[in-house]
């Protein structure tokens, strides 16, 4: 519909999804452009407006200050859950690396003395870094919705990593 193309979008909550919610559709995302088209609109209505809900943009920040002055800005919920599960998956993906480096150091030394090296296995089959990457999409998913291959796999993970437990934990809270 918007063939690729982004546009600022002003709705008013109060009308939930009926006559009046669409308040402007604005092309585009330029901080000065939309403020001058949100300017067209009444200071006195622009200054009944009281909260504000957005992403975390700067110049979506920006144009909510300018054009709604008196409105208080909040920021919704999913931006706010995205960024945690983002960081969530950064301390998996730390602890993956790590991983990864002391079993080249491990297949070094291997090397070294003349013997094979043979990864540590975990008690469901996978050696840590396959735990670690195979653990990606159990730590979107809430504990209620996990399979018993899951919980198997989050119940090592948390075990052998309980900053990841903490992170996802916190992150589940947002939900």
């Amino acid at each position: 519909m918007s063939d690729g193309e982004l546009y600022t979008i002003l709705t008013n909550k109060a009308a939930k999804g009926r006559k009046g919610s669409i308040v402007a559709i604005v092309a585009g995302t330029k901080a000065e452009t939309v403020i001058d088209v949100l300017q067209k609109i009444h200071v006195n209505l622009r200054k009944k407006v009281r909260e504000i809900t957005l992403d975390m943009a700067a110049n979506i920040e920006l144009i909510a200050k300018r054009a709604f002055p008196n409105a208080t800005r909040v920021t919704d919920r999913f931006h706010v859950q995205q960024l945690a599960s983002e960081a969530l998956q950064k301390i998996r993906i730390k602890h993956k690396w790590e991983a990864l480096d002391a079993e080249n150091e491990a297949i070094e030394l291997a090397n070294t003395i003349n013997t094979e090296y043979i990864p540590r296995m975990l008690p469901n089959g996978d050696t840590l870094i396959q735990l670690l990457a195979r653990s990606r999409y159990v730590l979107y998913k809430k504990e209620k919705d996990w399979t018993e291959n899951q919980k198997q796999r989050a119940t090592l993970l948390f075990e052998l990593c309980p900053d990841i437990k903490q992170a996802y934990d916190l992150t589940m809270s947002l939900s």
